[in-house]
């Protein structure tokens, strides 16, 4: 309930439309107070003229996505690992035997981010290291450059 009122609160425009009207943009400026930091400002405007237009063609599709060397059938066929714990989601570069560069989507649904911390959400370093070492597994068990998946074993890392 005072999530919504907040939020009619917040999208109302400041002066009634029984008003005069007037050539400027009706807006409100919000504040969220935060005691960690600084405010968060909104700024919110009831003239829909106002409002930036980006041809309503969404986000996704306004910028490249990065080339897929890998998708996720391929890092399926050589990694073991399932979900949830599959922490590869494609590979954009790839130098055999060498180096990779790979992605995870996280989003605020993922099951770690409400205890990892709840005011500020991030992902844990340990799953961030698992995630390096499940890309380099995908480096060095490719069969180009002799990998064998029978004894494939992550043992360790240094100064990380």
């Amino acid at each position: 309930m005072a999530a919504s009122a907040l939020s009619n609160a917040i999208l109302s425009p400041v002066s009634p439309p029984s008003q005069s009207v007037s050539s400027k943009p009706k807006t409100s400026l919000v504040k969220f107070p935060n005691p960690r930091s600084k405010p968060f400002i909104a700024l919110c405007s009831s003239d829909s003229d106002a409002a930036p237009n980006h041809d309503a063609t969404p986000i996704e599709l306004r910028y490249p996505a990065f080339p897929t060397v890998m998708d996720i059938n391929q890092i399926r066929e050589i990694l073991p690992h399932r979900f949830p714990f599959l922490l590869v989601d494609r590979v954009i570069e790839y130098n055999p035997g060498k180096s990779a560069v790979a992605i995870k989507n996280v989003t605020i649904n993922d099951n770690f981010f409400p205890g990892h911390f709840p005011e500020r959400p991030i992902m844990p370093g340990v799953l961030m290291v698992e995630a390096m070492a499940q890309v380099g597994g995908l480096v060095m068990l490719q069969p180009d450059v002799g990998g064998s998946r029978e004894n494939f074993f992550f043992a360790g890392i240094d100064k990380v």
